[in-house]
């Protein structure tokens, strides 16, 4: 029946018990119960979510002195913890916490306007207080007891941020007590939030979460120390603690669950879509975040203004720091198994990290300055390659590839890449001596040849990322450019390039790779030199495709016959690096979330051309002219690349490829020409041509067989004025568009559902915006 909101006696029994934790909470209110309530007597759930916000505001008011206190405060956060998602899944309920309830605004006396608060905003801000309150959440800052309690209102919570770091300098005394506090509020914070995850995925921003927009927005007078405590609390976690091995055996970390629910917050409060909104700055470029003298408007959420805003050296130096020795955690090599412990949260850091270069140009320029950036690459090279054939991490591929492109289209990053890789992570890929940018194509190669089939569509990035740091690589060892040639051969497969409309684009790629090197880093390669010699016929066939009907069905009938010829393994794959194990597939039973499509590369990326002094101008779209020789044609506009959409406009479509009764696209020979004929193969044939006679007078000459011989002599060749005109070089940046926006929003709330399981805040409510599947 419903109970009258005044019968105190009733509804206090929900928040007066002592000694519940959250997971108990959980366990005396089963979801089916909860649903119950909401179908049959709504008047009572209504009540009880506006009885616990109000404790909420009471306890906020009055700045929670006594244990007792203390104790409604949380467990009523617990039960709306428990609660809100059901309230979130019901369409009919979603606008409940968005009405006024009659009386609501008691607590506050006689003020009329505070009566006309929505339920939300009074549960947001009463949060945001109780996370700055004394004895409470923070230490407080009394001198002896005869100081009066501080009064709430009156406090500056600037000067109560939880860690040193940004902005701050001051590192207050650990107190675990505060920490589990601060951990419980931020949950439910976190699931207020979450009304994003119970609507389908649209492409249209402007649909932006109303509980962030308020929470972020100057009506939160804590907004600024908030922030600035969750990117503190997060950079200057050390989970190693003071080095002691097995300490985290010995003794509960309480900081752990605070910095990743902190991370949690973080990511979901700066989820914006920066495409959309970019205001022009003083010298008339559009980036949100120049720090001129007369600051544009930023975003209205005001945890991306403030992201944006940071620009003082040392405070990236605290943030790029702390994020790289938390991404660099799993890899720490110690002599004693499990001695350090290990972090779970590197998704949302990444996302972290994602945010900061997207939101803050100044940071991205820092991060490529120093070649702390190296810190950040490892990791996530070791991510990508021990995820790669785990189905359940497909998301953490994709964001690793996207972080990557973004650092890529930066020519400090491919100028770093030549530092020597020195620091051993255990990973199976072979034993090389080289250098950064080696692990990089070692690593993509394996991603490729032996990851999870569903990584197709990122083909078209990782040899994208390869060729925007081409033309900065001094030196490839000889593992790297075997592993290049053997792409090439693998890509340039009759079967492979007719088998799919956007194959040949990965040739395209290579043959830009390669003649990248060849024309601006000539000198150092020899090795790559030597392997493309050595592969020569691969550059011939391409060359001489058939592109007759007749040859173009035996090469489809040579697929069916011959296993994929791209995951056979060479020769000089035997050793790997010492302590490493292969890359497992997902365990059987693994929960994951599915994912929106990502935009083609085309959609990605914009072509820039570096000039002569090293700037970079923005090539226009490819719509308004023909695009010139020997680039890539864009990929299929609709959707995802590789869907199978011809690179040409829609009425050249249709004439060149001939659609069978069953809808399914053929190659035909005017296809093959279309592309064959851009194919950039003048600088390699050119090379072949002066070079392949001289190798073999020597080999012939001095009856050689031994590769250094032949080295030696490579390195002393020269083919200046032998080679075509170098071509400029290429960028292709990536873009900010409302297809990654999208992505991003439903990869961090897939990370938040799963990684949320004790207790299982969302776990079996019914979710829209992306797929529970078991793998």
């Amino acid at each position: 029946q419903p109970v009258e909101a005044t019968d105190d006696a009733f509804w206090d029994q929900f928040w007066a018990d002592t000694a519940t934790s959250v997971q108990d909470v959980f366990a005396l209110v089963p979801a089916a119960e909860i649903r119950a309530v909401r179908e049959e007597s709504p008047s009572n759930l209504a009540t009880l979510c506006y009885k616990a916000v109000e404790k909420l505001v009471q306890g906020a008011e009055s700045g929670c002195h006594t244990e007792k206190e203390r104790q409604i405060v949380l467990n009523c956060c617990r039960l709306l913890t428990r609660i809100l998602p059901y309230i979130f899944e019901d369409p009919d309920w979603r606008g409940f916490f968005w009405s006024t309830v009659p009386g609501a605004g008691r607590g506050g006396g006689d003020e009329d306007d505070e009566n006309a608060r929505p339920l939300a905003e009074s549960l947001l801000l009463a949060v945001a207080d109780l996370l700055f309150c004394p004895d409470f959440t923070v230490q407080s800052h009394r001198r002896s007891a005869v100081d009066m309690a501080e009064d709430i209102h009156s406090i500056d919570s600037c000067e109560y941020i939880w860690e040193a770091g940004v902005g701050f300098a001051h590192s207050p005394q650990p107190n675990y007590i505060h920490d589990l506090n601060r951990t419980e509020l931020l949950k439910l914070l976190l699931t207020c939030f979450s009304e994003a995850m119970y609507l389908p995925p649209s492409s249209d921003s402007s649909n932006a979460n109303p509980w962030v927009q308020f929470f972020c927005s100057t009506e939160n007078r804590h907004a600024l120390p908030l922030f600035t405590s969750l990117l503190n609390v997060v950079c200057a976690y050390d989970p190693v603690g003071y080095g002691i091995p097995y300490n985290h055996l010995l003794f509960s970390d309480y900081r752990e669950p605070l910095v990743e629910e902190a991370a949690q917050v973080l990511i979901v409060t700066l989820d914006y879509d920066s495409s959309t909104s970019s205001s022009p700055t003083v010298d008339g470029t559009t980036t949100g975040t120049a720090m001129d003298d007369v600051d544009p408007p930023g975003p209205d959420n005001l945890f991306v203004n403030y992201l944006s805003r940071i620009h003082r050296e040392e405070d990236f130096q605290f943030i790029l720091k702390g994020v790289a020795r938390l991404l660099s955690n799993p890899l720490v090599q110690t002599y004693l198994p499990n001695s350090a412990k290990k972090i779970q949260f590197h998704q949302e850091l990444l996302v972290l990290f994602w945010k900061l270069c997207d939101f803050n140009k100044k940071f991205l320029f820092f991060v490529l300055k120093s070649s702390d950036v190296l810190d950040i690459l490892v990791p996530i090279l070791y991510f990508l390659n021990d995820a790669r054939a785990d189905q359940s991490r497909v998301g953490l591929m994709h964001i690793g590839v996207f972080i990557l492109l973004l650092l890529s289209g930066e020519r400090n990053f491919g100028v770093r890449l030549n530092k020597p890789y020195s620091v051993r992570v255990p990973m199976d890929i072979p034993v090389f001596t080289g250098t950064h940018a080696d692990l990089l194509i070692i690593v993509f190669h394996k991603i490729i040849t032996s990851g999870h089939q569903r990584l197709q569509p990122l083909f078209d990035c990782l040899l994208t990322i390869v060729v925007n740091v081409s033309p900065y690589l001094k030196s490839l060892s000889m593992v790297a450019a075997n592993k290049l040639l053997h792409l090439l051969e693998a890509f340039s497969t009759t079967w492979f390039l007719f088998s799919a409309v956007q194959n040949h684009h990965l040739v395209f790629f290579l043959l830009e790779v390669f003649n990248n090197i060849i024309q601006y880093q000539f000198d150092g390669n020899s090795n790559l030199v030597y392997a493309v010699i050595r592969k020569r016929n691969v550059f011939h066939q391409l060359a001489n495709l058939p592109t007759d009907t007749q040859s173009i069905q035996k090469g489809l009938q040579r697929k069916r016959k011959t296993p994929e010829p791209i995951s056979r393994t060479n020769s000089q794959d035997g050793v790997s690096m010492e302590g490493s194990r292969p890359a497992a597939p997902a365990e059987p039973g693994t929960l994951k979330t599915s994912l929106v499509a990502t935009p083609g590369i085309d959609k990605l990326t914009e072509k820039s051309q570096v000039s002569e002094d090293g700037t970079m101008r923005s090539l226009e779209p490819e719509s308004s002219q023909p695009p010139p020789e020997g680039t890539l044609p864009s990929a299929g506009s609709d959707g995802e690349a590789w869907s199978g959409e011809a690179s040409l406009p829609r009425r050249d479509r249709r004439r060149l490829s001939s659609a069978s009764s069953s809808g399914q696209w053929t190659p035909t020979p005017d296809w093959v020409m279309s592309w064959k004929s851009k194919l950039p193969l003048q600088t390699i044939m050119r090379l072949l041509q002066v070079l392949v006679p001289q190798v073999e007078k020597i080999c012939i000459d001095k009856g050689l067989t031994d590769e250094s011989e032949i080295l030696k002599f490579l390195q002393h060749g020269t083919l200046v004025g032998l080679l075509p005109v170098p071509h400029p070089i290429l960028i292709r940046k990536y873009q900010a568009n409302s297809g990654t926006a999208m992505w991003f929003r439903t990869y961090m709330w897939g990370v938040i559902y799963l990684r949320n399981v004790d207790p299982p805040i969302w776990y079996d409510t019914d979710v829209k915006l992306f797929e529970i599947q078991r793998v």
